[in-house]
């Protein structure tokens, strides 16, 4: 026979809006980020290319923005807003891992052991892109925080930094130019590969959702919407 279930209270408004605008700020990224990198195959000219990678930093300030936010809240925020709950980290969670193994239908609270390693994951490989990204446009289109100390580097003369511009060579030393592009490849590197893992970690968190929906019946899908989880009676005043 069921337990009566009781809604309770998990994801804060801050979590929820950071997920969705995370959601919407990566599907966009992605998106320009294949354009660009195919930019040659479709043909797009070189104002198309700068107009594109512009948009890309542009939704790449806003990413950034938000998982700033988000990490400061895992040592400041409350609740499940806190790494302790979030990720796996927290004392007992190789514990937690032998109990999901034994009772794989338990209903938890916040995520599971295993959706705090999918957590961790996705977190991680954000900071990944997000760095790199961030320096990537600085050596590419000259954009913040990095690109006015790159523009500086290449310049021949530095009173006319702003006669630097993505793609032209006026007022570029040639050889500064390459050292920066030498210096920018472990960057390149670092966010290709991630965004090859992001493209492998989204599906397998999506699938992770649906299937602990259908193991553990909490209204998952719902709870990043409204907040709101479903636990047994006995289960609402647990911890996990």
């Amino acid at each position: 026979m069921n337990s009566p279930s009781y809604a309770v209270y998990v994801w804060s408004r801050y979590l929820r809006l950071f997920h969705w605008v995370n959601v919407l700020a990566i599907a966009l990224l992605l998106g320009f980020g294949l354009v660009i990198f195919n930019a040659g195959t479709l043909g797009i000219s070189t104002e198309g290319k700068i107009l594109l990678k512009t948009l890309h930093v542009l939704i790449g300030y806003l990413f950034a923005a938000n998982l700033l936010i988000r990490i400061a809240m895992v040592f400041f925020g409350r609740g499940y807003e806190r790494w302790c709950n979030t990720l796996p980290f927290n004392k007992g969670f190789v514990s937690e891992l032998a109990e999901l193994r034994q009772q794989p239908h338990k209903k938890h609270k916040g995520h599971n052991p295993l959706g705090k390693l999918m957590v961790g994951a996705l977190l991680l490989t954000m900071c990944i892109q997000m760095i790199s990204g961030l320096v990537i446009a600085g050596t590419d289109i000259y954009y913040p925080p990095f690109g006015q100390y790159f523009a500086k580097h290449i310049a021949i003369d530095t009173t006319q930094i702003e006669l630097i511009d993505p793609y032209s060579k006026e007022n570029v030393d040639e050889q500064a130019y390459q050292a920066m592009r030498n210096i920018r490849k472990p960057f390149i590197a670092a966010h290709v590969y991630a965004f090859y893992t992001l493209i492998i970690l989204i599906p397998l968190h999506i699938i992770g959702v649906i299937f602990s929906e259908r193991r553990e019946k909490t209204a998952l899908v719902s709870a990043m919407i409204n907040g709101y989880k479903y636990l047994p009676k006995r289960k609402q005043k647990e911890k996990q």
